[in-house]
């Protein structure tokens, strides 16, 4: 037999454990929101990838925050390459060119527009993007970043081709 009001405090009982347990779902809940979020937002922010026209060109199209990059290797390593047409050279980090088995080059003074920097440069190194490959590359080792992985594509390597802005694309072609 029930004695009377106990359904009313086993109902107290359960609200207190919803009580207990509500802020911790909302926690997981928004946890897993931010989380979608954060893989969504790095898939559109994502570089595009280049192209390889029918005419051989590598055609690399503009990312959304207005500069161009393309996938490549230096000295066969997998590299993000941010095109950079004012650069001499082509830079990588102390800590790629070490992973990648570089030889130690001459030291030298970079002068950046944020100063100077001491570096060093390599002759002779392989640089690819997509399928062009250019041997005999001086590459200057020495670039600061947050992301080791990723290297300034200079004039060593884009001398070798005509560049050609065409709308949001850089299109380059074999000289």
């Amino acid at each position: 037999m029930a004695l009377p009001g106990s359904t009313g405090a086993k109902q107290a009982g359960e609200a207190g454990a919803g009580l207990k347990w509500g802020p911790l779902a909302i926690l997981l809940v928004w946890l897993v929101i931010m989380g979608i979020l954060y893989v969504v937002m790095g898939q559109v922010l994502k570089p595009p990838a280049l192209t390889v026209a029918p005419t051989g060109e590598l055609v690399i199209p503009r990312a959304r925050d207005g500069h161009f990059y393309a996938q490549g290797a230096v000295q066969g390593k997998p590299v993000t390459f941010l095109v950079d047409t004012g650069a001499s050279l082509v830079v990588v980090s102390r800590e790629f060119a070490h992973a990648a088995g570089m030889a130690q080059g001459e030291p030298t003074t970079f002068r950046t527009a944020n100063g100077e920097l001491q570096g060093r440069i390599v002759p002779g190194v392989t640089v690819s993007v997509g399928p062009a490959s250019v041997s005999g590359t001086r590459v200057g080792v020495g670039l600061v970043g947050p992301d080791p992985d990723v290297a300034l594509l200079g004039q060593s390597f884009l001398s070798k081709f005509e560049i050609v802005l065409s709308g949001d694309n850089m299109v380059l072609r074999s000289k």
